[in-house]
C-alpha cells in the first residue's frame, strides 16, 4: 500500500510539472502557492482513494464469507448484511479475522484443501485491517453490491422426499440440548440420495443437524418413552443400526453427490434428525425440514458414511481414557484391503479434545494428507469435501491421532476441578471418530471436479478470490500460457520430477492424459469446446492443479 501511494504521488507531481509549464507568464510566487495547494488536494484525494470502504471492498467479503451466519435471524450474534449493522462491530470483526477465528474453518488450509472453503485470503484480511484502521468508512452507498437474501427458501425446489420434524419448543434447561426426532417409514423400496438439503426451522437456535436412517424399532421406542416430541440423546441417536446419511452446519449448502453416486436409503427406513440446540434456546420453537433428491437406479454407486477410524475397533493405545490432570494422545489405524475413493472426511470429538488429524500411508510409503484440525472446537465441526475425490490405493493404511487436554489449562474442560474422562455418549464423556464418505475406487474417480470455482461472483459487482490455500510450496507450481486460449497452450511444471498429467472438463470427464512429463507439456485446445478445463499433475504423493479457459473467436 505504501509503495502504491508513493507511485501515485510521483505521477501526480509529474502531471503538475506539466501543468505548470502552461502558465509561465504568471507570477512565480503566486504559482508556487497555487500549485502547492492543488498538489496537496490531489495527494489527499489520492490517499483517500486508497482507503478501503464498505461499499467498494468490505461488503463483498461480508456477503461471500460471513452473512451465511451473520444475518438477521442467523445464528451469529449480530448481522453484517448492511453497513449500519456491521459498523458498530468493525473492531471486533478485525480482531476475529486476524486471529483466524472467523469465519470458522477448523481444518488447516495448508495441510489439505477442500471444496467451498470459508477461508479469508491475506488480501481480504489486509483490506479489513486498512478499513478499520482508517475509521471503517462506508464509501459511496451506490457502489454496494446487492446483499444476499436469507429467507429460508429451498434450493432443492422439487424434492423427491421432504420430511419435517414435529414442532418443538425448547424447554428451560441449563445445558446444550441434543434432541432426536423420528419420521417413520419414509420409503417402501431401496433408494439412493443424490442431493440433500437441511432447512432449519429457526436459525436463531439450530446449531447443527445430523441425519440418520434406521430400519430397526429402537428409535421409535425411545421416542414413545418420551412424552414430548422426540427424545434427548447426545452423540448418536441411541441405535447401533442407525447410519449417518447427511449433516448440516451454519453456512452449509445443499450436498450433492457426484454423478452415478448416491447414499443408500434402505426400504422401510425411519429418518432420524438429531438437532443441537445450544444453551440459551429455552422457549424458542423449531420445526426443521430435510429435502432430498432420490434415484431408484440400481446401478448407482453406494457412498458409505462410516467412521473407518474410531475408538472401538482400531485404537492402538486404548482404551479411550483420560485421567484428570493429564494430556493424552491416542492413535488409530486401519488397513484398506481395496482401493477407496474418499469424497469427504468428518472428525468428531467432544469438549476436552484439542487436536485431531488423519492421513494415509501407501505400500510405497507415500503419505496422503487427509485432514488436520490443530485447534479442535466442538461447536464448529462438520464434514469436509475434497475439491476432487482422493484415491486411497489398495494396501494403504489409514491413520489418525487425537489429543485430549483434561487439565485446568483447557478452557473448554466442562469439569472444574477436572475429573477422569472415559468413552461415552454424554457431553462430559469423550469420543474419537473420523467419518469417511467413501466408496470402492473406480478408475477416473480422482478426476471428478467437486468444486470448480476459483473465484466467487455471487452478487452484483462482487468478485473475490475464494481463498483456495494450496500448501505453501512456491517451487511446486504449474502454469498455463496463454490462458485463455483457443489454440496451442503450454503447461509448465517444476523441474526435477516426472508428472502424470490429466485434463478434465467441468463435469470431471477426462479429455486428455499423458505420462512421464518432465518440464513442459504442449496441448492443442482447438479440438475442445469453449469452456473451463482443469489440469491435474501428479508426482509421487503430490497433486498440483490449475484451471484454464478455452475460447474460440
Amino acid at each position: 500500500m505504501q509503495q502504491l501511494r508513493f507511485l501515485i504521488s510521483n505521477i501526480s507531481l509529474h502531471i503538475f510539472h506539466k501543468f505548470a509549464s502552461l502558465f509561465q507568464p504568471l507570477h512565480h510566487h503566486c504559482m508556487k502557492k497555487t500549485f502547492t495547494l492543488l498538489l496537496l488536494c490531489v495527494l489527499i484525494q489520492s490517499a483517500k482513494a486508497q482507503i478501503p470502504t464498505w461499499a467498494d471492498n468490505i461488503a463483498c467479503i461480508a456477503f461471500t464469507r460471513c452473512t451465511g451466519c451473520h444475518h438477521t435471524g442467523g445464528i451469529a450474534p449480530f448481522s453484517m448484511i448492511d453497513y449500519a449493522s456491521a459498523f458498530p462491530y468493525s473492531s471486533l470483526i478485525q480482531l476475529m479475522v486476524n486471529d483466524r477465528k472467523m469465519p470458522p474453518w477448523p481444518p488447516d488450509p495448508n495441510y489439505q484443501t477442500y471444496a467451498h472453503e470459508r477461508v479469508l485470503t491475506q488480501q481480504e484480511i489486509d483490506l479489513i485491517n486498512d478499513w478499520v484502521n482508517n475509521g471503517s468508512p462506508q464509501g459511496n452507498p451506490g457502489n454496494t453490491p446487492t446483499p444476499p437474501v436469507y429467507n429460508g427458501n429451498a434450493q432443492i425446489t422439487s424434492p423427491d422426499l421432504s420430511v419435517v420434524m414435529p414442532t418443538y419448543t425448547v424447554p428451560a434447561v441449563g445445558y446444550d440440548l441434543y434432541r432426536c426426532f423420528v419420521i417413520q417409514n419414509v420409503t417402501a423400496i431401496d433408494q439412493f440420495i443424490t442431493g440433500i438439503e437441511v432447512l432449519p426451522g429457526n436459525n436463531n437456535i439450530v446449531h447443527h443437524v445430523l441425519i440418520y436412517a434406521d430400519t430397526s424399532q429402537t428409535c421409535i421406542i425411545l421416542d414413545n418413552i418420551d412424552p414430548d416430541p422426540g427424545y434427548t440423546s447426545f452423540g448418536g441417536v441411541g441405535s447401533n443400526t442407525a447410519n449417518l446419511i447427511g449433516a448440516w452446519v451454519p453456512g452449509a449448502q445443499p450436498y450433492f453427490l457426484p454423478a452415478t453416486m448416491g447414499i443408500k436409503l434402505p426400504a422401510n427406513s425411519h429418518i432420524i434428525m438429531q438437532v443441537h440446540y445450544p444453551l440459551g434456546s429455552s422457549g424458542q420453537v423449531d420445526s426443521t425440514r430435510v429435502n432430498m433428491q432420490l434415484t431408484t437406479n440400481a446401478s448407482t454407486r453406494n457412498v458409505y458414511i462410516v467412521p473407518l477410524l474410531n475408538h472401538s475397533t482400531n485404537l492402538v493405545n486404548g482404551p479411550l481414557f483420560i485421567p484428570a490432570y493429564t494430556v493424552q494422545t491416542f492413535n488409530a489405524q486401519q488397513l484398506t484391503p481395496i482401493a477407496l475413493t474418499v469424497l469427504a472426511v468428518a472428525p468428531h470429538m467432544h469438549l476436552i479434545g484439542t487436536e485431531i488429524s488423519s492421513w494415509a500411508v501407501t505400500i510405497l510409503n507415500d503419505t496422503i494428507e487427509l485432514i488436520d484440525i490443530p485447534e479442535w472446537d466442538f461447536h464448529w465441526q462438520g464434514a469436509y469435501s475434497f475439491r476432487q475425490p482422493v484415491k486411497i490405493p489398495a494396501g494403504a493404511t489409514l491413520y489418525s491421532a487425537a489429543t485430549y487436554d483434561n487439565t485446568p489449562n483447557n478452557p473448554n474442560n466442562p469439569s472444574v476441578p477436572p475429573v477422569d474422562v472415559s468413552l461415552g455418549e454424554a457431553t462430559t464423556d469423550e469420543m474419537m471418530l473420523i467419518y469417511f464418505y467413501f466408496l470402492p475406487y473406480v478408475s477416473g474417480d480422482e478426476n471428478i471436479i467437486v468444486d470448480t470455482s476459483t473465484t466467487v461472483q455471487t452478487f452484483n459487482n462482487c468478485t473475490f478470490a475464494l481463498g483456495i490455500n494450496q500448501p505453501q510450496h512456491p517451487s511446486y507450481q504449474i502454469s498455463v500460457y496463454p490462458n485463455p486460449s483457443g489454440e496451442l497452450i503450454k503447461i509448465y511444471f517444476p523441474h526435477g520430477a516426472e508428472y502424470a498429467v490429466t485434463i478434465a472438463d467441468i463435469t470431471g470427464r477426462t479429455v486428455s492424459s499423458a505420462g512421464n512429463i518432465k518440464s513442459a507439456f504442449e496441448f492443442d485446445c482447438r479440438k475442445l469446446s469453449a469452456g473451463s478445463y482443469f489440469i491435474s499433475a501428479v508426482s509421487g504423493n503430490k497433486v498440483y492443479r490449475e484451471k484454464f479457459e478455452v475460447i474460440h473467436y
